[in-house]
């Protein structure tokens, strides 16, 4: 971030080259590089949405944005001026679609609001992910079921957001799906 005039126009590395640049020292410090975002404003926004296993805290933002910073100040060095930008780390939040099997795997026990690929849509709680099947824990009646889908026919996927707690007997078939008997 070596210009001082904010409104001259930033020349930033691709969202390849900086997931490329940000890789390793992400997966050195237990983390991943799910996405980078080049940002259009004055100056540009250059956003890097990290992810883990566990997830992401605040502690382990303010340690990303560190390594993320001294290593884009190193490529800056040796690439030229880059102009100025803001650069963010964050996680991936719970706006974020569902994309991917281990998406859902780490969302174990989240209600969700899915969109199917042949247009229906469906909600319920994610259950064990494996093999390309996600299973959803779905009200029918006044009870549930444990409803396989595979991930590729989901079109999208959004965590839902709880305001009271989930009913029990919801979140043991949660708990239990995938893992034959109770199903």
């Amino acid at each position: 971030m070596a210009s001082d005039d904010p409104l001259r126009s930033a020349r930033l590395p691709s969202r390849e080259q900086v997931i490329e640049l940000l890789d390793g020292e992400f997966s050195r410090a237990g983390y991943e590089v799910e996405d980078v975002v080049l940002g259009g404003g004055r100056p540009p926004r250059l956003t890097v949405i990290a992810d883990a296993e566990d997830g992401v805290d605040l502690d382990a933002i303010a340690t990303l944005s560190k390594v993320a910073s001294a290593a884009l100040d190193a490529a800056e060095q040796a690439a030229g001026d880059y102009g100025a930008y803001v650069l963010e780390v964050t996680s991936r939040g719970v706006d974020r679609p569902l994309t991917t099997e281990k998406h859902f795997r780490r969302s174990r026990g989240r209600k969700v609001e899915v969109a199917l690929a042949d247009g229906s849509s469906l909600t319920g709680r994610i259950g064990q992910t494996a093999e390309g099947v996600v299973h959803l824990v779905v009200a029918v009646g006044k009870d549930f079921e444990v409803r396989p889908v595979e991930v590729a026919g989901i079109a999208k996927a959004l965590v839902q957001v709880e305001f009271s707690p989930p009913n029990r007997r919801e979140l043991e078939l949660s708990e239990q799906s995938g893992k034959g008997g109770d199903e």
